[in-house]
C-alpha cells in the first residue's frame, strides 16, 4: 500500500474530499473524469463488487489494519491518505463515516433501454432532489424487487455522497439510468420511451379517480413502471395524464400522504412481480 501521512486537510491532493462540490466531482463536461465518494468499508466493498474503480482512500490510521483491511487488500496500489482522528474531525461530517472514505471513478452512464430489456418492474423518479430520499428509495427498490431505477433529468444524482451513504451501497446493486439529458426530455419523451419498452405506467398520486394499489389488474401487468413524484407537490399533472394508471395507497386516521421513500417502499412491495 502507498500510505501517505497528512497533517493538513488543505493539501491539494485532498481536494476531492475537502473542497470540490458534488457538481465538480460529477464533472458533466468530461464525464470520463467524474468521481464520487463512498463511505464506510461496507459501502466501499459493495462498490468494488459492482466493478467501481478506487482512486484513493482517506482514513484514520487505526482503520488500515482494522475494519478497512479487507477493502484495502482488494485495492493494491491505491493511495491511502491517513491521519489521526483529531485532524480528520476538522473535515465536516467525517466523524459520521466510520473512519473511511474512498474516492472512486464514476461508472459510464447507461441507457434505460439497455437496463430494461428483461425488466418487469422499474421505479421511475420525477424531480426528486433530496439526496436522503434518493438513497432511501434505492434501498427500498433493491430490497423489494425493482429491476431498475430510472430518473428524470431534474433528479438528484444517485452517486452524491449522502445518497450513496443512505442507500447503504444499493445504488451499486440496482441498475439505474436517466431518462434524458435535459428537463425538456421529461415527461413527454421519457414517457414515450417507457411505453416503447413495453411498460404500463402507474402514477402514484392523490386523485379521486385513482385505483387502489391492491387492484389485481396492476399486479398482473407483465411490465410495470411505478412513477413517483417530487417531495412537495408530487407528480406533475402532465405526467399523470400520460400514465396508464393513477394509483393511490389507502390510508387511515386522516393521513393524506407518505414521504416519497415510504410510499415507494409500499408500492414496490405491493406491485412486485410475484
Amino acid at each position: 500500500m502507498n500510505i501517505i501521512e497528512i497533517t493538513d486537510l488543505n493539501a491539494p491532493e485532498l481536494a476531492v474530499y475537502t473542497r470540490l462540490t458534488e457538481s465538480q466531482l460529477r464533472n458533466k463536461l468530461e464525464p470520463e473524469k467524474g468521481i464520487f465518494i463512498a463511505e464506510s468499508p461496507k459501502v466501499i466493498g459493495t462498490a468494488l463488487d459492482a466493478g467501481c474503480e478506487p482512486l484513493s482512500f482517506l482514513m484514520e490510521r487505526r482503520q488500515i489494519d482494522g475494519p478497512a483491511a479487507g477493502v484495502l487488500a482488494r485495492c493494491p496500489g491505491a493511495v491511502v491518505y491517513t491521519a489521526d482522528r483529531r485532524v480528520l474531525q476538522t473535515l465536516t461530517g467525517y466523524a459520521l463515516t466510520r473512519g473511511v472514505l474512498c474516492a472512486m471513478r464514476r461508472p459510464a452512464p447507461r441507457r434505460a433501454e439497455e437496463l430494461c430489456r428483461s425488466a418487469s418492474r422499474v421505479a421511475v423518479l420525477e424531480g426528486i432532489v433530496d439526496s436522503t430520499n434518493i438513497g432511501a428509495i434505492f434501498r427500498g427498490a433493491a430490497a423489494l424487487g425493482m429491476d431498475a431505477v430510472l430518473l428524470s433529468p431534474s433528479c438528484c444524482d444517485p452517486l452524491c455522497r449522502r445518497a450513496v451513504r443512505v442507500s447503504m451501497g444499493t445504488v451499486f446493486q440496482v441498475p439505474w439510468a436517466t431518462l434524458g439529458d435535459t428537463p425538456a426530455d421529461w415527461p413527454e419523451k421519457g414517457m414515450d420511451r417507457l411505453h416503447a419498452m413495453g411498460f404500463k405506467t402507474a402514477a402514484m398520486a392523490l386523485d379521486d379517480r385513482a385505483v387502489s394499489i391492491d387492484d389485481p389488474a396492476l399486479q398482473a401487468k407483465e411490465k410495470l413502471a411505478i412513477v413517483l413524484g417530487t417531495e412537495g407537490d408530487g407528480l406533475a399533472h402532465s405526467t399523470i395524464a400520460r400514465c396508464d394508471y393513477t394509483v393511490m395507497i389507502p390510508m387511515q386516521h386522516g393521513v393524506d400522504s407518505l414521504n416519497v421513500a415510504a410510499a415507494g417502499a409500499v408500492a414496490f412491495w405491493e406491485l412486485r412481480k410475484r
